[in-house]
């Protein structure tokens, strides 16, 4: 038996689960537009350990989305999920945010596009065929009308994250399906956490870093 933390701060998604040998059994989110993670994250974790009636030296692993996403989100959760480790004695496992994204998609064909908003017309994404497999990397790319035409004009394609609403403002295109309202969830991290644990793909909590994909650069709040 497995119990794993999965922390999911890449979006404004401050999600946590508590997942048993792949499941579900435990889960506190919430989508606060202002980012929340720094004051809510601890506090929906010592709520998720409380629901499962688990303690802290019962979890066997420490699951982090990775990234891309927010920088300030990212670094919040890995903090978070360095310190349990080094706290419990127990091993790292990272997921891929835009892969845990995509599993929010259900689909007998075509492929899945799961994206994130960067800034401006930017998105940050990633291309999974119906089984999940990932067909193409991770990318940072500029929004237009002809972004993703090589696999629109082949077939359905379903897109799916907050990246959605400013593509489909931009693309128009028949084999377009669009999945609104969906952000990364630590409950999709669950069972990709379990298939790591299971072979021991750890990180080296030491040197484990986001997957920022972008450097961070500080914008002017508005006025």
């Amino acid at each position: 038996m497995s119990l794993i933390l999965n922390l999911e701060t890449a979006t404004t998604n401050c999600s946590v689960s508590l997942s048993k040998d792949g499941k579900t059994i435990a889960i506190k989110e919430d989508n606060d537009k202002n980012y929340s993670h720094a004051e809510r994250l601890h506090v929906y974790i010592d709520a998720v350990l409380r629901e499962a009636k688990v303690t802290p030296k019962e979890i066997d692993a420490i699951a982090i989305s990775k990234g891309p996403g927010s920088y300030t989100g990212l670094r919040i959760g890995v903090s978070a999920a360095k310190g349990l480790c080094f706290s419990l004695g127990i091993p790292l496992i990272s997921i891929p945010t835009l892969e845990a994204l995509a599993h929010q998609a259900k689909i007998d064909d075509g492929i899945i596009i799961a994206m994130l908003d960067a800034r401006r017309m930017e998105v940050y994404s990633a291309i999974f065929d119906v089984n999940y497999q990932q067909i193409r990397e991770t990318k940072a790319q500029i929004l237009e009308e002809t972004t993703f035409s090589e696999y629109l004009n082949n077939g359905k394609v379903y897109f799916v994250g907050n990246g959605v609403e400013k593509t489909k403002s931009i693309i128009h295109n028949p084999n377009a399906v669009f999945i609104e309202d969906k952000l990364p969830s630590a409950n999709n991290m669950s069972l990709l956490a379990f298939n790591k644990y299971k072979i021991s793909d750890f990180e080296d909590v030491a040197y484990f870093e986001p997957y920022y994909l972008k450097d961070f650069v500080a914008l002017k709040p508005k006025a």
